[in-house]
């Protein structure tokens, strides 16, 4: 079991601990369950939906790197294929505070990596602030996806954010988490090619400035990610953000990254390069190159 989960672990019921074992256990396991997994948890602690999800946060909040605010923040977004998937705050020491990843920004980021269509739900356990509501109203579910607080009755982004204003008031008709290919021509090695892939499913329908980063570790691995752009602009959120979220979620490290790749139009309205290279760097990581998007 990866270190960061062990206190939170032995703080859980004791049947819940015993369900979650094997899979805690698994080398493999990187923050997220499948279908059947949550349908065998609950089975064997006979703990609905929302009571399991909610008895899981200490686990997600333990993935949170809070080297500012020390404030462990998780949340799990739940798809409507039935797999679940954890978030949870990023802070990054040198960095700008705008480079912050919001743990429902980690959950919903993690499970769109994922190749999740579309969310139902988001269990968190504090109150989701307003840069997130308005993240979340960028989703393919709307305002209709539920939101589960503990102590709380669900609710949903409705209820959070009235009178929203979003996607669907600029006749908007691709959203967050919609299948996409921007149809980007890869070229180059495996890490250009990731970016540029990554950067083919990008959300920016206002700017049109699709962006991915793709990231090589020092064990070899490569994480991408994606830019996700948002109907009020602030809360759009970096490809690198994205990315470092899928490194979080597999237990690795921001220390770690080796060399980055960042994939984007040229002269685009919008360019990822100044704070993905900024950020980088507070990291000890100097090798950033930046490539073209191209069409054949």
């Amino acid at each position: 079991m990866q270190s960061r989960f062990l206190s939170a672990f032995e703080a859980l019921p004791s049947t819940l601990q015993t369900a979650l074992a094997p899979l805690l256990d698994d080398p493999d396991f990187q923050a997220r369950l499948s279908a059947s997994q949550v349908a065998a948890l609950q089975q064997q602690t006979q703990m609905d939906a929302d009571t399991l999800a909610l008895a899981l946060l200490p686990l997600a909040a333990a993935c949170a790197v809070a080297t500012v605010s020390h404030f462990n923040v998780g949340a799990i977004a739940r798809g409507v294929s039935g797999a679940w998937y954890f978030g949870a705050n990023m802070e990054f020491v040198g960095a700008p505070l705008q480079q912050t990843v919001h743990a429902e920004q980690s959950a919903i980021t993690h499970a769109w990596l994922c190749g999740e269509p579309q969310l139902e739900s988001i269990t968190v356990n504090y109150t989701p602030c307003g840069h997130c509501r308005q993240f979340m109203n960028e989703l393919n579910s709307g305002t209709a996806i539920r939101i589960s607080l503990p102590q709380r009755a669900v609710s949903t982004l409705a209820d959070y954010l009235p009178d929203a204003f979003g996607p669907r008031d600029l006749d908007i008709s691709t959203f967050l988490m919609d299948r996409v290919d921007h149809g980007y021509v890869a070229t180059g090695d495996e890490l250009v090619q990731a970016a540029v892939a990554a950067a083919n499913a990008s959300h920016a329908p206002y700017s049109q400035s699709h962006a991915g980063v793709a990231l090589l570790t020092v064990s070899g691995s490569i994480v991408t990610g994606r830019y996700a752009e948002n109907a009020a602009f602030n809360p759009s959120f970096p490809p690198l953000q994205a990315a470092l979220v899928r490194l979080n979620m597999q237990g690795g490290d921001v220390r770690q990254i080796k060399r980055a790749v960042l994939a984007e139009a040229e002269n685009a309205t919008l360019s990822q390069f100044a704070a993905t290279q900024a950020t980088l760097q507070t990291f000890g990581c100097s090798e950033l190159l930046h490539v073209t998007l191209n069409k054949a």
